[in-house]
């Protein structure tokens, strides 16, 4: 894992991106202290589907709550 400033991070954008893109993942730093991690997706992750799973598995049992007071066409009003 590599460490970079906020401002090295914004100078040098496009190439922590390609490093990333590799495998790396890189701590921003600002004002020394960690405030983002950026690091590769990983798309089929087993952790990733079986969270879903969960996740759906509970949406579909939970009771929706409140009305909807609002219609789809009152969505796209301009």
């Amino acid at each position: 894992m590599r460490t970079v400033s906020a401002a090295d991070a914004n100078r040098h954008f496009s190439s922590m991106l390609r490093d990333v893109a590799m495998g790396e993942v890189v701590t921003v730093l600002s004002r020394g202290k960690p405030v983002a991690t950026i690091a590769p997706v990983r798309l089929n992750s087993e952790q990733r589907q079986s969270a879903k799973r969960v996740l759906l598995a509970r949406l579909s049992q939970q009771k929706a709550l409140g009305k909807r007071s609002w219609s789809r066409e009152q969505l796209y009003e301009g």
